[in-house]
């Protein structure tokens, strides 16, 4: 197991050796990227003026669930008729319901490190921020932190972050995720276990991405901030390992090819102007589909939010509305459809319930991003401990009861990565709608260990009225799973964990 030592806790002086160009142009297109700023403009312009009949064509592919094209998709961008806006809307809940059925998978942000080598103009976490008390996770830290977010919150999946350091290096990050997975804590009826961990690292060679993969990790993401090249060498100095746009742009190419086969796409929306940024996520997953053939598992929407002695984050320029946030949302569900797509904590709760029906499928709860947070027992937000300041810290609780009474189930399950329903496979399913009869199974026999585990009883009364609507669906609408599933769910409820299909 990796070991921490004060040299490693130094910014190496080398960072940007870690830089392989070799594994950057193989899959440059004749010496270009696929990100063209002059090209996305003009799909901007070209497209101003989109019709009803115009507008309908494109919903109806989105239907089909195929990734619309460039022209498609600033169509829908540039409409504001209101509307055309409704029915693409209405629309969006369609898609997400084909895919993914009415399930909603939650998870927990766990940060172990705020030691940073970059100097990220909008990021609390530069180097240069001196107000930080910097922190870095011991091995036991990790574990304590994984025993209160599996055994007394009931998670079940976390999106572990990782800042770029040498201190954070594949072998801390390799190690934490054993250390996490290996946690095992007594509930109610059952024990809690955190099932998947997914990672938002630093770009990392094929080499490193091959090791996270042995290790088995979920889905690895990385953000590119922004797409805009100009914007980019603005709010990424040079002189760090951040600077280096294609370094960071060609990432989910370099962890296909290691066979990370699930990688989450998202942008900064604020760095720079919206539509532009959907429009470049676009062509990442057009991208990826052409040389993979598999789209991005996720796409997030993150938007720039205070942080402590960060003045960028006051007025940045390209701020972004919350009626923008909603269209933003709208158009990535119907130009990316087999997407999963993440509304976060970032957004208070208000804006997170008028988001989710625009087709989002992943949100957090319980959320600390302080480091060492969840076994301090600190429920506050600490400006000089985090990246940022959270809009909604509200607990798994709450919004599992919110999801139920809004007529979602709250799917705890990743019996899909472990059956190996990823990459070419999940993508297949998803696009054809299969995935979602797994999923409904899975969602019900995982959400009663959480009831059973969990739940307040207030949430648990809620809970059950969901699960009796769900089991009536499952035996009109998948006869042939009936039998199978009532003996998974019977051996739940006495207390049997990790049942699946």
């Amino acid at each position: 197991m990796a070991t921490l030592t004060k040299d490693k806790i130094k910014p190496a002086r080398r960072m940007r050796d870690k830089i392989k160009q070799g594994q950057i142009e193989k899959y440059l297109n004749n010496g270009k990227c696929f990100i063209d700023a002059g090209k996305i403009q003009a799909d901007l312009t070209r497209n101003t003026e989109p019709d009803a009949k115009m507008v309908e064509d494109i919903l109806h592919k989105s239907l089909a669930i195929e990734t619309l094209s460039p022209d498609e998709t600033a169509m829908l961008l540039n409409v504001t008729d209101p509307k055309l806006l409704e029915r693409m809307k209405e629309t969006t809940a369609l898609v997400k319901n084909k895919v993914y059925d009415n399930r909603i998978v939650t998870f927990a942000p766990l940060y172990l490190s705020n030691y940073c080598v970059n100097n990220c103009v909008y990021c609390g976490f530069r180097c240069e921020n001196k107000s930080v008390i910097r922190k870095q996770l011991s091995f036991a830290e990790v574990r304590a932190e994984t025993e209160v977010l599996a055994g007394e919150i009931g998670h079940k999946r976390l999106i572990v972050v990782y800042g770029e350091h040498p201190a954070t290096d594949v072998d801390y990050i390799a190690d934490t995720i054993t250390a996490i997975t290996d946690v095992k804590v007594k509930t109610r009826k059952g024990w809690g276990q955190i099932r998947r961990c997914n990672v938002n690292a630093a770009p990392m060679s094929v080499e490193d991405l091959r090791v996270l993969h042995e290790v088995g990790i979920g889905t690895f993401q990385v953000f590119q901030e922004t797409y805009h090249q100009d914007t980019y060498a603005d709010v990424h100095p040079r002189n760090t390992i951040k600077g280096d746009y294609l370094w960071r742009l060609y990432s989910m190419h370099r962890a296909m090819e290691a066979g990370v086969d699930d990688v989450g796409l998202g942008v900064l929306f604020g760095l720079y102007d919206w539509k532009f940024e959907v429009m470049g996520l676009l062509y990442h997953a057009i991208e990826l589909e052409e040389k993979f053939g598999i789209g991005p598992h996720t796409i997030s929407f993150p938007r720039l939010e205070p942080a402590s002695n960060t003045p960028f984050t006051e007025n940045p320029g390209y701020s972004v509305a919350d009626e923008q946030l909603k269209k933003i949302v709208t158009v990535i569900r119907l130009a990316v459809p087999h997407t999963g797509m993440i509304v976060t904590a970032r957004e208070n709760a208000d804006l997170r319930r008028r988001i989710l029906p625009l087709g989002c499928t992943q949100t957090d709860a319980s959320s600390n991003i302080g480091i060492g947070g969840y076994a301090s027992g600190s429920d506050g937000q600490n400006a000089d401990k985090q990246q940022f300041i959270l809009g909604d810290t509200r607990s798994l609780d709450t919004v599992v009861r919110e999801l139920a009474e809004m007529g979602y189930i709250t799917s705890f399950c990743t019996a899909g990565y472990r059956c190996g329903r990823t990459g070419h496979k999940i993508m297949s399913l998803l696009k054809s709608g299969k995935e979602g009869h797994f999923c409904k199974l899975n969602a019900v026999i995982t959400f009663r260990e959480w009831l059973d585990d969990f739940a307040t009883e207030e949430t648990k009364a809620i809970g059950e009225k969901l699960i009796l609507q769900e089991i009536n669906e499952i035996k009109q609408q998948l006869p042939e799973f009936y039998e199978q599933f009532v003996k998974y769910y019977e051996k739940t409820q006495m207390g049997n964990r990790d049942l699946y299909f």
